[in-house]
């Protein structure tokens, strides 16, 4: 049996862009969800690879697994078969994630398989959604071997997973769906960061985008209307005193003018996303695992007291290791580590 994207049985998660030839998918853990009977099971994906080596993600009955998508393939609509030899008469339940962030975008534009299609499980948990930069992107989390460390060098975008990152390892623990609004490098402001150089793209620019990297196509706007989540995580400052135009870590923290200046650019967008999801929202603010300097926790702090003032639901979080565990990204276990943190002080705040 063979269906098209617009299947009303397969269930999206995240942010996706609905074409007529196909559903887009440009963020990290941004996912298709298909149950079916059968054998076997295949994805058509037309692929377009930005930099790095990229991969298509899946989880199969709860076994990950990975398709190179190469860039000979790029622009083409390639059939790839994720699974055969399944057991016939059982259940099986199919996830297609987006492994990368910027790395590259994709189209899903149909599902093969040879037995039938099941109805999605029903859902009526919680709604997660995060702003984050690399780490709450899942990058370079397969590096097992140099947690503690700088990351290894020419990785290549090899070692990015999102499913090991601490956002989507929340969002199993607690039983929720989530949009990931992540990217590698991303700071509050453009021209500042890592993301997209020479010419950097802040997160002002990107929160509200569908399309966010003019790699991926025209830049689009997304309608929040389309997602209320019940929880929303800011996870930014790890690259903001990188200053893009001159290429220096030089952007002082410690500066009364430029701290004020950072608070207003950070308010400004949760402000923003506030107004379209209303007073039932709770944010959490926070950095992760991965070292810096806490005076941007401090920075942090006084933002969400001034947005508690104003009245808006706002936490900020701090991991007991907060800001002094590695050097190098933080690696599936760190994240594990993470995850089981947040996921309790969601409960927390939530009461579920």
């Amino acid at each position: 049996m063979e269906t098209g994207a617009y299947d009303k049985k397969i269930t999206y998660i995240g942010r996706t862009d609905n074409k007529d030839d196909g559903v887009y998918f440009y963020y990290p853990s941004t996912s298709a969800v298909i149950r079916f009977r059968g054998t076997q099971i295949s994805a058509l994906i037309n692929n377009s690879t930005v930099w790095g080596t990229v991969s298509l993600g899946y989880v199969i009955d709860g076994r990950m697994g990975r398709i190179p998508l190469p860039s000979y393939n790029d622009g083409k609509d390639v059939w790839y078969q994720i699974a055969n030899t399944l057991e016939p008469d059982t259940e099986h339940e199919l996830i297609i994630y987006k492994r990368q962030a910027a790395n590259h975008s994709f189209a899903l534009k149909g599902i093969s398989c040879d037995g039938e299609f099941a109805e999605p499980a029903p859902f009526d948990g919680l709604k997660l959604e995060y702003y984050g930069d690399s780490v709450s992107a899942g990058e370079v989390t397969e590096a097992e071997d140099f947690c503690g460390r700088c990351d290894p060098a020419s990785h290549d975008g090899i070692y990015d997973n999102a499913w090991h990152s601490y956002t989507w390892q929340t969002a199993r623990l607690l039983g929720a769906r989530f949009h990931n609004i992540s990217q590698g490098g991303i700071a509050v402001f453009d021209d500042t960061g890592y993301f997209h150089a020479p010419k950097m793209i802040g997160m002002e620019s990107v929160y509200d985008k569908l399309c966010y990297f003019p790699e991926a196509g025209e830049l689009t706007k997304w309608d929040f209307s389309r997602y209320t989540p019940d929880v929303v995580v800011f996870a930014l400052g790890q690259n903001d005193k990188h200053n893009g135009i001159t290429d220096k870590d030089d952007i002082d923290i410690y500066d009364p003018a430029v701290r004020t200046r950072w608070k207003e650019g950070y308010k400004k967008i949760a402000r923003d996303v506030h107004s379209h999801y209303g007073a039932g929202t709770k944010y959490i603010f926070l950095t992760t695992l991965l070292m810096h300097d806490e005076e941007w926790d401090k920075a942090i702090d006084e933002t969400v007291n001034e947005l508690r003032m104003e009245g808006q639901d706002a936490y900020h979080f701090l991991f007991t290791r907060n800001g002094a565990v590695t050097p190098g990204h933080p690696r599936k276990q760190e994240h594990t580590e993470m995850a089981e943190e947040l996921s309790e002080f969601i409960k927390k705040i939530t009461k579920k």
